[in-house]
């Protein structure tokens, strides 16, 4: 290596090292808090159209409710819990993807290719789900609770003097069942969406096409990934939110308040309008930093591996 960069690649540093490691988990926190951050209005309108969903029942007009009601500023309630949450989130999901997928693919040699992608997704987002879920619990209360902090500095303390520790985990079994059903379906829609692209649509090779072309192609496989794992995970999502404002105390009874059908349809639309660019600018911001650090951009798989997949 010599100022920084492997001799004779151009690379900041060889792939499935250390290093490298370190670099997805870098990108992964800059795409994801940064990605949340810009959505944040859309989150906070979907947050309190699963709590109240009488009052804002749908996107502009519930926009403008709370505009009137609480002032622009209502718009980036909880920003904090977003940008610091979900950047740990992002960083352990994607850097340990990147890990669990190499490790896998070692061990699992024969399997079919789509087996890898959920476990390792899978795998990530249980330790990433464990690093958010305290950001999540304040964000939650912060954004449908005008009175109860104002961000995560006055916040944590609040949440941990008034429920103790338990109070930061409350939501983490249905933040599993939400993210992590969503993180498996994410990462293979990507990694499938991928191939497809450059088999069926480039029909060129990923070496072959120019960095902005194959920045192109992960944004579109970014935006299918995001809206089809949105669809699958809407149900948790609608129950972490009733658990966090004691709509209910256990997940059966969140399930029975909300009813059947509204699990798979309120707050849909806006998840899928928050979601699906949300999802996109992640892949953006991720491989664009592996771009700029001489990497191939992410998913996709050789040639002559497509029999096995």
């Amino acid at each position: 290596m010599k100022g920084g960069v492997v001799e004779g690649t151009g690379r900041v540093c060889e792939e499935f090292s250390a290093g490298y490691y370190g670099l997805c988990t870098v990108g992964g926190m800059f795409g994801a808090g940064t990605s949340h951050l810009a959505t944040t209005p859309f989150d906070v309108l979907k947050v309190n159209m699963q709590v109240n969903p009488v009052k804002y029942h749908g996107i502009s007009s519930g926009l403008s409710t709370l505009w009137k009601e609480q002032g622009p500023s209502a718009l980036w309630r909880g920003w904090s819990g977003k940008f610091f949450g979900y950047g740990v989130q992002g960083g352990c999901k994607f850097g340990l993807y990147e890990y669990f997928k190499k490790l896998y693919s070692n061990v699992l040699v024969d399997h079919n290719k789509s087996v890898i992608f959920f476990a390792s997704s899978a795998s990530a987002q249980v330790f990433a789900d464990v690093a958010l879920c305290p950001f999540e619990a304040v964000k939650v209360r912060v954004q449908t609770q005008p009175n109860f902090a104002k961000g995560l500095l006055d916040g944590f303390p609040k949440l941990y003097a008034s429920e103790g520790l338990s109070g930061f985990y409350r939501g983490l079994i249905p933040l599993w069942g939400r993210n992590i059903p969503f993180s498996m379906i994410m990462f293979s829609t990507f990694e499938h969406s991928v191939g497809f692209i450059y088999r069926n649509v480039t029909q060129r090779r990923k070496e072959d096409c120019s960095r902005a072309q194959q920045l192109g192609v992960t944004c579109l496989a970014g935006y299918a990934a995001g809206a089809i794992g949105t669809i699958i995970s809407n149900p948790a999502d609608n129950v972490v939110s009733s658990l966090y404002n004691k709509k209910a105390d256990t997940v059966l009874q969140a399930v029975k308040n909300i009813g059947f059908v509204n699990l798979f349809t309120r707050s849909l639309p806006i998840r899928i309008t928050l979601v699906g660019p949300v999802v996109t600018m992640q892949w953006f911001f991720y491989d664009t930093i592996k771009v700029l650090s001489g990497l191939p951009t992410s998913g996709g798989y050789s040639m002559d591996l497509e029999k096995a997949i």
